[in-house]
């Protein structure tokens, strides 16, 4: 119990970064100087090329739709090296940007992503995108 108590406690400072509450992009596109507040008061803005970047990639219609900074989830339950996306518009956009647009469906809300596309996407995205840490107990 205390070394569960000890792993949630190391997991939530690793997420202190993490925004209060994520945006939408049509919010962000709308603001003079883009940017979310992080837990730890810090606030954290988005570079307006990758706005730009991420708007041409899915249709207006879903601004309202897609939340950022998008999550790169990462836990030991997944695997060494793999991460996952959770939710549709934010699953579309990784597609996009990684080149793996063929046969997955557009109604996927979750992709498990590989250390190297991680690292695509991060260099890609780097203010819009940021990792989370998660366990399971």
């Amino acid at each position: 119990m205390l070394k569960e108590k000890v792993l949630a406690k190391a997991v939530q400072t690793l997420n202190k970064h993490l925004p209060v509450e994520r945006k939408m992009l049509s919010t962000l596109l709308s603001e003079d100087k883009p940017a979310v507040k992080g837990r730890d008061n810090s606030v954290q803005r988005i570079k307006r090329e990758e706005l730009q970047k991420i708007a041409n990639l899915i249709p207006k219609e879903d601004y309202g739709k897609l939340k950022l900074p998008i999550y790169i989830e990462l836990t030991a339950d997944y695997g060494r090296g793999i991460a996952r996306v959770h939710g549709k518009s934010e699953c579309e956009i990784v597609r996009r940007i990684l080149g793996k647009e063929g046969g997955e469906s557009k109604e996927v809300d979750e992709i498990f992503i590989h250390r190297e596309d991680m690292r695509k996407l991060r260099r890609e995205l780097q203010t819009a995108t940021q990792y989370a840490f998660f366990m399971s107990v």
